[in-house]
Formats: C-alpha cells, structure tokens, sequence
C-alpha cells in the first residue's frame, strides 16, 4: 500500500541553503503537516564534513574555489558539485521499519534501480556504505585477460583501504558512483545521497580523501557510459525508484509551501501548523 509524499525538484541550490530547507521540511514531517517529502537539487562546488571526518582528509589546494561546511550527518567527508544528483528524503522513519541498516540499505536500493534504466549494473560493497561499479578485469602485460574474481576487504581501524585480490592478474578495482550520509533525529531522516552523474570526479582524490577510503575511485554515470549526460535526465528515474522502494505516490510539493517553509524562523517551526497536508 503506498502513502502520499512530496517531491521538490530543484536547480542549482547552495549547501547552506538546503540544509536550512531540510531543517524546515524535517520539522513540519516531524509535526505531521507535511508527509514524507524529497529534495532533488544540485550544489554549486561544496566540501561537506561528516561528524567522523579527520583533519588529515582534507589536502584542498590554496585558491580552490569550493565552500567548505561542517554538517551533522554521518560519515566522513565528500564532495558535491555541479552535474551531481543530490536526493534529500525528508523521512518519518516510523513508517520505514524504524531501522537505521535497513534505511541506508533501502537508499542503496533505490539508487540500483535508477541505475539500472541507464544499463549500469551498480553493486553494494559488505562493510561499506554507498554503490559502486563491479571492478573489471584488465589486460595484464603480455595481453592476456586473467580471470580472477575482483574482491574487496576493508581494514576496521584508521582510514579504509580498497585491495584487489590475485594483483598478478590486475584487477581493476571497484569505483564509487553514489555516496550516501545520513542524519536522523526523532526518527525523522535529513540528508542522503549524492549521485555522480556528469561531472569531473578528481576532487574526490585531489581535494580530500573523500568517505575515508586512501584507494578509492570514483566515477559517473557519463563516464560509465561514455557520453554526456543531464542531472534532469536521471531525475525521474531517481524519483520512480524511491517510490518503489518505500512505497510512495509522489506529487510536487506546491512553490509556495516550500517558499514558505524556507521564509520561516527556525525556532518558530517546531510548533508551525502548515497549510499544506497530503
């Protein structure tokens, strides 16, 4: 049985800005006068800090023209851009199962199937958080392909790193396409995940060690695809998959609930009433 929800689909959006939003959409679904509800929006360049983030991830070079913002979610640190689908569920999570695994493994989920339209068959990783590319087999020297079966192990303590078994065979290692963070408080989700969907992936390696893994590579959907691709070409696709996975009828939240819930004072909301009811 699907319940009623909303659905925000924004252009270009500063962080601070959104998460001001989130706030505003997390008190009214708190307060039951609004249902669930989801952002999708794309950020001008942002570093963004989980609250596990160590000061030796960051190596951002002097004169790069990115904001940096300490948040409240989860995790470690990561990178937001232009030509990146950024999905914000604004979820009451006692209609969810009340699981924060099962939440993070639901979003997972969602972002396999929006894949899947495109003919990308995304994977989860065991002990990681977030969806990746199955590693390849590449030609070792000599030209010949092995056959070995691309694995990854992470090590529990300090910063996570990514090795491929059988290295004689080389391997390629897996490549991250969506990292997901989360707040939840009351049972009432903010924040979520962030697709790479056609932009430059370097600042995840050049800039920080983006979710703490020393290793990682990161892709896109152009990039896995080989052509140019638009944020407003995914956008359905990530708005049917989540509807299937948490069982939602999504309509667009009005402009002028959502112009009024950004105008209003951050302490007056967790008592607001709003005129919109789904």
């Amino acid at each position: 049985m699907t319940r009623g929800a909303y659905v925000m689909n924004l252009g270009p959006t500063p962080y601070r800005e959104a998460w001001e939003l989130q706030r505003a959409l997390a008190a009214a679904v708190s307060q039951g006068t609004l249902p669930d509800t989801v952002v999708l929006l794309e950020h001008p360049p942002v570093v963004t800090l989980g609250r596990r983030t160590e000061a030796s991830e960051l190596h951002i070079p002097e004169g790069a023209e990115v904001e940096i913002v300490e948040t409240d979610r989860g995790g470690k640190s990561t990178y937001h851009g232009p030509g990146q689908l950024v999905c914000y569920p604004i979820f009451d999570l006692t209609r969810h199962g009340q699981d924060v695994k099962k939440y993070c493994r639901d979003l997972e989920e969602a972002l396999i199937r929006t894949l899947a339209p495109f003919g990308l068959a995304a994977t989860r990783i065991e002990g990681l958080t977030g969806i990746w590319m199955a590693a390849s087999l590449a030609t070792p020297p000599g030209g010949r392909t092995g056959f070995a079966r691309a694995a990854a192990s992470t090590r529990p303590v300090g910063r996570t790193t990514l090795r491929a078994v059988a290295p004689a065979r080389r391997v390629a290692p897996p490549r991250k396409i969506a990292s997901i963070g989360i707040h939840i408080s009351r049972w009432i989700s903010t924040h979520g995940y962030a697709l790479n969907v056609d932009l430059d992936p370097s600042p995840f390696t050049d800039w920080i060690t983006a979710c703490g893994i020393e290793d990682a590579q990161f892709t896109t959907v152009a990039g896995e695809l080989g052509r140019s691709v638009e944020v407003d070409e995914v956008r359905p696709h990530a708005q049917t998959a989540l509807a299937e996975v948490f069982e939602l009828d999504f309509d667009e939240l009005p402009s002028s609930a959502a112009d009024d819930l950004r105008r209003q004072p951050l302490h007056d909301r967790s008592t607001q009433r709003a005129a919109v009811s789904k």
